[in-house]
């Protein structure tokens, strides 16, 4: 069995753990179920869908690279630890503006298909597992 190696935020590996422990897996176990299922939808999703599904479907899993992730993430402990220069708050700005600017494309591609699918948007979303994130 081949071996990849992911850095996981903070919040993202907690989320992992508590959703793997609600289903009684452990988190490797839990994140291979995911994988599979995600990976098997995808392709059932990618043989029998419309064009127009399948392009707001690539619409909405795009994002922002892992480098540009990390570079945000730092950056964030950068300000949370107030080390943060002039340079480094305008590109935390800017790689802000870039995750706004994709999710509101996101949600706009999200809604786009819950209307040619003719459901609401909340059921499309649980369809495609994506959850709200809420932050306190």
């Amino acid at each position: 069995m081949t071996q990849i190696t992911l850095d996981l935020s903070p919040e993202l590996e907690t989320q992992l753990r508590v959703e793997a422990a609600k289903q009684g897996l452990d988190p490797q176990h839990y994140i291979l179920e995911t994988l599979h299922t995600r990976l098997a939808a995808n392709q059932a999703v990618a043989n029998h869908l419309p064009a127009a599904e399948a392009d707001l479907l690539q619409h909405i899993n795009l994002g922002l690279s892992a480098e540009t992730w990390d570079e945000y993430y730092a950056l964030i402990d950068k300000r949370q630890a107030e080390a943060l220069t002039t340079n480094e708050h305008h590109r935390l700005i800017e790689i802000s503006d870039q995750i706004e600017v994709l999710n509101v494309d996101r949600i706009q591609a999200l809604v786009q298909l819950a209307t040619l699918r003719q459901q609401s948007l909340e059921n499309v979303m649980d369809d495609l597992g994506i959850k709200p994130v809420v932050h306190g």
